[in-house]
C-alpha cells in the first residue's frame, strides 16, 4: 500500500459520532430509528420486569389471606369495591358473580359456577392484556431491526461506490468511511435487536407463569364454590 494513502486512512476520525455525521440523511435516519427503539426496549423491559416482580410479591400476598381460613366474603369485604392488585380483581370478579346469583329468598340461580368461571376468565384476559402491553413492541423490534440495519447498511454502500465513482479512486481513504458507515448501521440495527429478543421470549414466559397462577386459583375457587353448591 502506498504510504501516502495509509496515512490518509489514518487521519481519518473512525468514532461513532464521526461515522454519525459522515453518514448520509438516510443512513441517519436508520441509525436515529434504531438507537430510540433500542432504548425504547430497554424502557418496556425494565418496567415490565419491575411489574412481574410486583404481580407476584401481589399473588403471594393474596394466596397468604385466601388459604388463612377467613371467610370469603368477609375476605371480599376487605378488598372492597376497587381491588388493588390482579389477583383481588380476579377474586373479586367471581364472588361479585357469586352474590349476584343469589335470589332474594337466598336460593342460587341455575348456571351460577359456569357465570363466575366465565367472570373469573374476563377478569385474567383483561390481566392479561395488561401483563403482555409492550411486548409485541418488543417482537417487533428483535425482529425488524436487523433488516432496517442491514437496509441502511446497504445504503451506505451504494453512496460509497458512488463516492469511488466520483473519486475515479479505490484506496483505502476513500472506500473506508463510506463502508465504516454502512456497516455501524447494521450494528446499530444488531444492537437493538439481540436484548429485545432475548428479553420477549423471557418477558413472555414470565407473563405465562403469572397467568398461569391466575389461572390456577380461579379453577380452586370454583372448586371451592362447586363443594359449596353440592354441600348444599
Amino acid at each position: 500500500m502506498d504510504p501516502t494513502t495509509l496515512t490518509a486512512a489514518q487521519d481519518i476520525d473512525f468514532s461513532l459520532i464521526a461515522l454519525f455525521a459522515r453518514a448520509t440523511l438516510t443512513v441517519k435516519l436508520v441509525m436515529i430509528s434504531l438507537i430510540v427503539a433500542s432504548f425504547w426496549s430497554w424502557a418496556i423491559i425494565i418496567q415490565k420486569h419491575i411489574r412481574y416482580r410486583k404481580a407476584r410479591a401481589e399473588a403471594e400476598a393474596f394466596d397468604a389471606a385466601f388459604w388463612s381460613g377467613e371467610p370469603l366474603d368477609q375476605l371480599f369485604d376487605q378488598i372492597g369495591p376497587n381491588p388493588a392488585s390482579p389477583p383481588e380483581r380476579v377474586f373479586a370478579a367471581g364472588m361479585s358473580e357469586w352474590r349476584r346469583s343469589h335470589r332474594s329468598d337466598g336460593g342460587l340461580i341455575p348456571g351460577a359456577v359456569a357465570r363466575i368461571d366465565r367472570s373469573m376468565d374476563v377478569a385474567i384476559a383483561r390481566e392479561g392484556r395488561d401483563l403482555t402491553r409492550g411486548l409485541t413492541f418488543l417482537a417487533s423490534v428483535g425482529s425488524a431491526s436487523p433488516f432496517i440495519g442491514l437496509f441502511g447498511t446497504v445504503w451506505g454502500i451504494k453512496y460509497a461506490f458512488e463516492e469511488i465513482a466520483l473519486a475515479q479512486s479505490t484506496n483505502l481513504a476513500v472506500v473506508a468511511p463510506g463502508i465504516a458507515e454502512a456497516l455501524l448501521a447494521t450494528g446499530l440495527g444488531l444492537l437493538a435487536a439481540i436484548p429485545a429478543t432475548i428479553f420477549y421470549n423471557k418477558l413472555s414466559d414470565d407473563s405465562d407463569e403469572i397467568l398461569s397462577g391466575y389461572e390456577a386459583f380461579a379453577d380452586e375457587f370454583n372448586t371451592i364454590l362447586s363443594r359449596q353448591l353440592d354441600a348444599a
